[in-house]
């Protein structure tokens, strides 16, 4: 039976999954489980085991998906325990790791954390690597690219980009490097020396720099390339610009050179390089068997025998003929007559190499590449198991034993199976176990067939994390024979059954091909050479320790893929971003911001400023809708309304009039003006007004009423409509005149920047400002020439609403966004609000156009007698404090509210500032929070940013009840959904020319379908 539990926006990166998925896999009552992101490739691999279930299959890239099969239920229950105590070791083992470095996700925090950052290494699942390479090259870094399945043409045109920049791409596909004696990825801990190597094979390259300090020596470097380096299509490029680099890098006197068979014209360059080099070059083109050696360039045959030429003329020691012993290495054994070689290799090169000297020794027609195969003939096969085809799904054979395992039981049941070859690579990123799982499979198949013999090598060096000399002798404990190198034990195989190899003697012979000028170096080159490297990590965090523990620097980059994963944004994402002027036009728009000029000027009925409000009309919150559509609490604000103007006598008239149709509805927003909850707003009731001395431009927002029972909820009971006459006949008149009575207004700015030091975020709590205003204008209130009942009404009223100055802020932000919206360009978010039905939203580059998606409903803290279910989906224009940096955006501000929102407490109204920092252009310095180190609030949320991270503005709101006319339930917050931001994005990337028909029908299509 599948059981499935999808854990939404829940990513890990996919060797941290695999490891989990080994770790449950043999829990009691797990027949099979898996756990992956919900990316199509691995729905693919889920649906290719029987495991993609429906649930999975509507899983979204972020989405961790955790399919099970077993006979019981509850053994689920213990799977998801095991799983949140895997990720929690992970989070602890971070959080310890946080003294040593730094954690970012994203790449401008990555370069302000590591500004003099001179190497990325990256790590992520091979579909997003050519857009993290284009960043690492865009931000002048080197990339050392971990990440395989990046396409042949995204690999030369990244390569040709560093190249003219003066950069080194190592890899893709690149599993090991040493920079400065720095071990990047899967790497061995080597000292340092006077060998520089250079090559297109990660265990080859381990296999030399093992050897080599076992043999006494050290390495300056070990740069990868990638397997693809050397073929027609990349040209060698990484390689000729490391050889280059190497030649002019003083420390290192030899260089070697590591590949397999390169394209005929790629290897005549590359060895026309080396010969125009003035250091000794020894050159391995596995595959090829050399009998003789050219000037100063070195050719081996063998691993081994690089190693040992590298570390004689690193000695200035005279080059050998032969680096072989005569003699074989053992007798044959008569009982292996005529039975068959099987390697069983993790490392991929030295499976490469066995296949090539069994191949030669028993005349089978060379090496081939076939699903796993390096060789497969007459019986004798040899397999990389780290081919793609064993490693979808699963983690590499150096972390995890179970696929050699496997094959280990399967060959030695084989009645024509003699000798198995094996390899344990050690070094950083390895399992430090893999010697006693080993050990424990041979025991178990000795026992069995106690005729197979099993030969093995080390790769490592006593520095390893698991002990050279531990994992030989735990090998050998169960009877594998384990030799120096794998040319050795591969040698050693085949005497065993009767075979030997034949190497010739090499003499030096002059070359007679061409030469030219060794190119110099750039500077970054240089500098990534000559220094300690100061690293990028982004995606599997334990690459980032052994740089840290060797000498580097650097930050990681908890990396998750943008945008969701969701290609078509990808591709929008970039080309937006390449705008030229984007940045300009999206810095007038927060400068815009920045210089608002807010006053309040005056309180008046909303029918003498909005021309619209003539005869049926009514102003609504959010983007447009029409009556039948609206939540109850908005329709009982429409009832309110036209029982207020008088347009019915009581409620069924006025239900009459409204769903008739003779009613007109504008938004709030088309009119310069906002509205709280339903923003329900008649021409006969009072707004406040704000004039933004920037732009001369006006906004208007109808006054809090209180709390209790009140209009903006949907209540519009006789004290509700009694409470609003009050409102326009006394309080605002009395407002109005004591307004008056300063100059040019009250200067807005200047009570919320007092308010936003005391606590105050202007959405849920507005105490602050609002007894700052009363402050204000209580004595000009005292002043004035009006009954005292009226007078003390007014000042009593303001003192008993603590969300006053709600209102005022809503005309504020309504003032400022205007302002800045006469400039049509950018993507910066301009209008944010919501009609319980849909949530919308407006950005500076596409004027009034409006972006909608469904509106979720606020999650938080209810008043007694109420629970979620009782909530409302989200409503009100309130979300313009949001969209002008104030409210969510600004939860570090008012700490004291978060528990009320339902938001936890500082440290999370921290996180959560920070978090909407990450989808914003810049701070606004006249607003700055001491709670947040003094840093203004966060201005200009950007679309990009938004779509990019996935990261969605959150609104703290009151919560409305669902039935109209019972008020706010509580308080909580709410997100803003990411389908608006998406569309938005579409829609401007499509104005500025740069979407063709079918990639916008594409693209709408799945935005229908979201």
């Amino acid at each position: 039976m599948l059981y499935t539990v999808i854990r939404k926006n829940s990513y890990q990166d996919s060797i941290n999954l695999m490891l989990l998925t080994q770790n449950i896999s043999s829990m009691p009552g797990v027949k099979e489980v898996q756990v992956m992101m919900g990316t199509d490739a691995n729905k693919d691999i889920f649906n290719e085991a029987g495991l993609l279930t429906d649930e999975a299959k509507h899983a979204e890239p972020n989405d961790m998906m955790i399919v099970l099969d077993a006979d019981k239920k509850d053994v689920m229950d213990d799977v998801l325990k095991q799983i949140d105590k895997f990720l929690s070791d992970l989070s602890v083992k971070s959080d310890d790791e946080a003294t040593d470095s730094k954690t970012v996700t994203n790449w401008d925090d990555a370069m302000k954390a590591v500004p003099d950052a001179n190497l990325a290494v990256i790590s992520v699942p091979g579909i997003y690597a050519a857009d993290e390479i284009d960043n690492a090259l865009d931000h002048n870094l080197n990339a050392f690219v971990f990440s395989d399945n990046v396409s042949l043409s995204d690999e030369a045109r990244l390569k040709q980009k560093a190249h003219k920049k003066g950069l080194l791409v190592m890899g893709p596909d690149c599993g090991t490097g040493i920079v400065s004696n720095v071990p990047l990825a899967f790497t061995n801990v080597v000292r340092s020396g006077n060998i520089g190597l250079v090559g297109a094979s990660g265990t080859g390259i381990q296999e030399v720099t093992s050897m080599i300090e076992r043999l006494g020596g050290g390495v300056t470097h070990a740069i990868g390339t990638g397997g693809r380096d050397l073929s027609d299509k990349v040209g060698a490029i990484t390689m000729e610009d490391a050889i280059a680099g190497l030649a002019h890098h003083d420390p290192t006197e030899v260089i070697g050179i590591i590949s397999k068979p390169p394209a005929k014209e790629v290897r005549d360059d590359v060895v026309s390089l080396l010969h125009s080099i003035d250091k000794p070059v020894v050159a391995i083109f596995l595959g090829e068997k050399p009998d003789h050696h050219e000037d100063s360039v070195y050719l081996a045959h063998t691993l081994e025998e690089t190693s040992r030429i590298l570390m004689d003329l690193a000695e200035d020691k005279k080059v050998k003929d032969n680096y072989y012993p005569a003699e074989p290495l053992v007798k044959a054994d008569p009982q292996l007559d005529g039975k068959h070689i099987i390697g069983l290799y993790s490392g991929g090169t030295l499976a490469y190499e066995a296949g090539m000297m069994v191949s030669e020794a028993l005349n089978l027609g060379g090496i081939i590449s076939d699903e796993g195969y390096v060789l497969r003939a007459k019986g004798n096969e040899v397999l990389d198991l780290g081919d793609d085809i064993y490693t979808q799904g699963r983690p590499h054979p150096m972390i995890d034993p179970r696929i050699r395992v496997e094959k280990i039981n399967e060959y030695a049941n084989d009645s024509d199976t003699g000798v198995i070859l094996l390899d344990d690579v050690l070094g950083y990123g390895t399992d430090d176990t893999m010697a006693r799982s080993l050990a424990d499979a041979v025991t178990t198949a000795s026992r069995k067939h106690p005729r197979v013999k099993f030969v093995a090598t080390v790769v490592g060096t006593r520095e390893d994390p698991q002990d050279y000399d531990a994992a030989r002798k735990t090998l050998q404990s169960a009877g594998i024979i384990v030799l120096d190198s794998n040319a050795q034990a591969v040698r050693y195989a085949l005497n065993l059954v009767g075979k030997d190899v034949n190497e010739p003697a090499k003499k030096v012979i002059p070359y007679t091909g061409a030469t030219h000028e060794v190119p110099m170096p750039s500077e970054s080159v240089l500098d990534l050479l000559y220094t300690k490297p100061r690293v990028v990590n982004v995606g599997v965090a334990e690459f980032l320790d052994p740089v840290i523990k060797f000498g580097g620097t650097g930050v990681q980059y908890n990396w998750k893929p943008i945008a969701g994963g969701n290609q078509k944004m990808i591709k929008i994402i970039k080309k937006v971003k390449a705008l030229q002027d984007r940045n300009a036009e999206n810095a007038t728009i927060v400068d815009a911001y920045k210089k608002a000029a807010p006053f309040l000027v005056d309180v008046v009925p909303a029918g003498t400023v909005i021309s619209e409000l003539k005869g049926h009309t009514l102003l609504h919150a959010g983007p447009p809708i029409e009556y039948d559509e609206m939540t109850e609490p908005m329709q009982g604000g429409c009832i309110g309304a036209v029982l207020f103007e008088g347009w019915a006598d009581d409620e069924t008239g006025a239900r009459k009039l409204l769903e008739s149709g003779d009613v007109k509805f504008l938004c709030n927003h088309d009119v310069n003006a906002v509205g709280p909850m339903g923003g329900i707003t008649s021409a006969h009731m009072a707004v406040l007004v704000i004039k933004n001395a920037l732009k001369d431009n006006y906004a208007y927002c109808t006054m809090n009423e209180g709390i209790g029972k009140v209009l903006r909820f949907g209540a519009y009971n006789d004290e509700v409509i009694n409470r609003l006459k009050w409102m326009a006949d006394v309080l605002a008149p009395t407002l109005s005149k004591a307004l008056k009575k300063i100059d040019g207004g009250l200067n807005v700015n200047v009570m919320m920047a007092k308010a936003i030091t005391m606590g105050d975020e202007f959405h849920q709590r507005n105490i602050a400002a609002s007894l700052v205003f009363l402050k204000e204008v209580a004595p000009l209130i005292v002043s004035l020439d009006i009954p005292e009942k009226e007078k003390q009404d007014v000042i009593q009223f303001l003192a008993d609403t603590d969300q006053f100055f709600l209102s005022i802020m809503m005309a504020t932000g309504k003032s400022v966004v205007d302002a800045a919206r006469t400039y049509k360009h950018g993507t910066v978010v301009t209008t944010m609000t919501r009609n319980g039905k849909d949530f919308g939203i407006r950005i500076s580059g596409l004027g009034n156009q409006w972006f909608t998606a469904p509106v979720n409903t606020p999650k938080g803290l209810f008043f007694t007698g109420f629970t979620q279910d009782d909530a409302n989906p989200d409503i009100g224009d309130s979300a313009i404090a949001e969209t002008v940096g104030f409210g969510g955006m600004a939860m570090i501000a008012a700490p004291g509210v978060t528990r009320f929102v339902g938001a936890g407490g500082f440290k999370d109204a921290q996180r959560i500032s920070n978090e909407m920092a990450k989808i914003t252009l810049d701070r606004n310095p006249n607003f700055t929070i001491p709670t947040w180190d003094y840093q203004g609030t966060a201005i200009g949320i950007d679309i990009v940013k938004v779509v990019e991270t996935g990261i969605t503005p959150i609104i703290n709101t009151g919560i409305a009840s669902k039935v109209a006319g019972v008020g706010q339930v509580g308080a909580g917050t709410v997100h803003a959904p990411l389908a608006c931001f998406e569309k938005a994005l579409v829609a401007y990337a499509d104005s500025m020319g740069l979407l063709d028909d079918d990639e916008q029908a594409a693209i709408e299509k799945d935005l229908v379908k979201e």
